[in-house]
C-alpha cells in the first residue's frame, strides 16, 4: 500500500484510496491528475485486488491512452501476475469499436465493418450530392457532414432527424443523412461518430449485452469528464448503471470543446446524477507560480457555471505577466519580434512562441525573416516549406 501512496499528497492520497461508489475529482491545471488516475488504477488492481479485466478506463487521445498504459505498467511492474492481464484502456472510440467487433452484428452490420475516414467521408457526401441533384454550390457537403456528426453525438438517428427538421436546409441534410447511413450500411462501413452512437444504441436495445458489459467493468474511470458530450455522457452511465463504482476526473475551468458538442453540464451535475457521490478537489498546482495562478483565477472567476477551487503551489514569487493588445496579426508579430530582439543576455533558443492554429505561423514566420531572427517550428511545418505554397509561389515564379 505504501508503494502506491507514498509518491502522493494528502489529497491525491484520498482520491486513491476511495474506490467503491461514484468519486467527482476536481482535478485543477497542474494538480497531477494524471498521476491520481494511474495509481488509483494501480491500486485497484495491487491492494483491492480488483481483477485487471474489472477495470475501465477512458482518456480522449491515443496519447494519453499510450501514456497512462506505461505508468500503470510502470507502477506495476512488481507484480507479474498483474503485468500479464492489464485493464482496458482507450478513447471512447477505441473501446466502441472492440465492443462493436463483438456486438454489431445485432444490427445487421458484420464484424468486419470498416471505419471511414474524413476523407472518405467527403467523397461519399459528394456521391450523395450528385445523386439527389443538391447543388454544392448553394450547398457545402462539409457542412452537412457537420450537421450529420453533430446529430450522432445528440444521438439523433436519420429518421428522428427527418421529423425534426425545422426549415428547408435541414429538409435537405435529412435526406443526405439518410442516404449517406444508407450507403454506409450497404457498404459495411462506420464514420468515427457511429462507433459510439451504436454501442450506445446496442445497449438500449439489448438489456442482456449491456449487462455483460455491466458485470464486466465493475470499475470505471473517465477522464476530462468536462469535455465529454451527450453520446459519451450516456455511454459511461449505462455501463455504471448497475454498480456505480464511477470515478470521473476532470476540470469545469478547462472546458474550451463547446464547439464540438462537448456538455459541461455533465460534469456540473454529476452530483444530481450521483447523490451519494464524494468529491474531492485537487488544488495544490505543481507546474506554475502563484502569480500566473492568481492571475488565471482572475479571469475564471467572472464565470458564473464552474464550481469554485483555490489552486495554490509552493512556487512563490515568479515574474509579473505582461498584456498586449495589439491591433491585427501584424502589429502583434512585431511585438513579439522587437522582445526578443530588446531582451539583454538572452539567445534566441531562450524563446518560445505558442499560438493557437498553425495558420497563424505565416505572419510571425514573415517578421522573423524580415527581423532576421532564426526559429525552429515544432509540431508543423513551416508555412513556406508546405507542397500547396510551394506550388502556388512556383506558378507565381513561372507567371512573373
Amino acid at each position: 500500500m505504501e508503494n502506491i501512496l507514498s509518491a502522493l499528497n494528502e489529497k491525491q492520497k484520498e482520491a486513491v484510496a476511495i474506490t467503491d461508489g461514484p468519486i467527482l475529482i476536481i482535478a485543477g491545471a497542474g494538480s497531477g491528475k494524471t498521476r491520481t488516475l494511474t495509481h488509483k488504477v494501480a491500486y485497484l488492481i495491487k491492494e483491492k485486488k480488483v481483477n485487471p479485466r474489472n477495470i475501465l478506463a477512458v482518456t480522449f487521445t491515443n496519447k494519453a491512452a499510450g501514456a497512462m498504459k506505461e505508468r500503470i505498467t510502470n507502477l506495476l511492474k512488481s507484480d507479474n501476475s498483474s503485468l500479464r492481464n492489464l485493464p482496458m484502456v482507450g478513447t471512447f472510440h477505441s473501446i466502441c469499436a472492440k465492443i462493436l467487433r463483438r456486438e454489431i452484428d445485432k444490427l445487421g452490420y458484420e464484424r468486419s465493418f470498416n471505419i471511414i475516414d474524413d476523407h472518405d467521408q467527403l467523397a461519399l457526401m459528394k456521391k450523395i450530392f450528385s445523386r439527389l441533384e443538391i447543388d454544392a454550390k448553394q450547398f457545402n457537403p462539409r457542412s452537412f457532414l457537420g450537421s450529420i456528426s453533430k446529430a450522432k453525438d445528440d444521438l439523433i438517428s436519420a429518421e428522428n432527424f427527418l421529423q425534426m427538421t425545422g426549415g428547408y436546409f435541414e429538409e435537405v441534410v435529412a435526406r443526405a443523412y439518410a442516404e449517406y447511413q444508407k450507403e454506409l450500411k450497404k457498404n459495411n462501413s462506420l464514420d468515427f461518430d457511429d462507433l459510439i452512437s451504436l454501442t450506445v444504441r446496442i445497449f438500449k436495445e439489448f438489456p442482456k449485452i449491456l449487462e455483460k458489459y455491466q458485470d464486466t467493468f465493475l470499475y470505471i474511470l473517465v477522464d476530462e469528464y468536462q469535455d465529454t458530450n451527450h453520446s459519451q455522457y450516456l455511454l459511461v452511465n449505462l455501463l455504471a448503471q448497475k454498480h456505480r463504482n464511477i470515478c470521473v476526473v476532470g476540470d469545469d475551468w478547462q472546458s474550451i470543446y463547446g464547439w464540438r458538442q462537448a456538455d459541461i453540464k455533465n460534469i456540473l451535475n454529476f452530483e444530481k446524477d450521483y447523490p451519494e457521490a464524494k468529491v474531492i478537489s485537487l488544488e495544490q498546482n505543481y507546474r506554475s507560480t502563484q502569480v500566473i495562478l492568481d492571475a488565471a483565477y482572475g479571469v475564471i472567476s467572472q464565470n458564473i457555471f464552474r464550481k469554485d477551487k483555490k489552486l495554490w503551489t509552493d512556487k512563490q514569487g515568479g515574474s509579473l505577466l505582461t498584456s498586449y493588445e495589439a491591433e491585427d496579426e501584424l502589429e502583434e508579430s512585431e511585438f513579439v519580434a522587437n522582445e526578443i530582439i530588446n531582451s539583454r543576455g538572452k539567445r534566441c533558443s531562450d524563446f518560445v512562441v505558442l499560438y493557437r492554429t498553425n495558420a497563424q505561423s505565416r505572419i510571425l514566420e514573415e517578421v522573423f525573416l524580415k527581423k532576421s531572427i532564426p526559429y525552429q517550428i515544432i509540431g508543423g511545418i513551416k508555412f513556406y516549406q508546405r507542397k500547396e505554397v510551394k506550388d502556388m509561389i512556383s506558378y507565381l515564379r513561372l507567371i512573373q
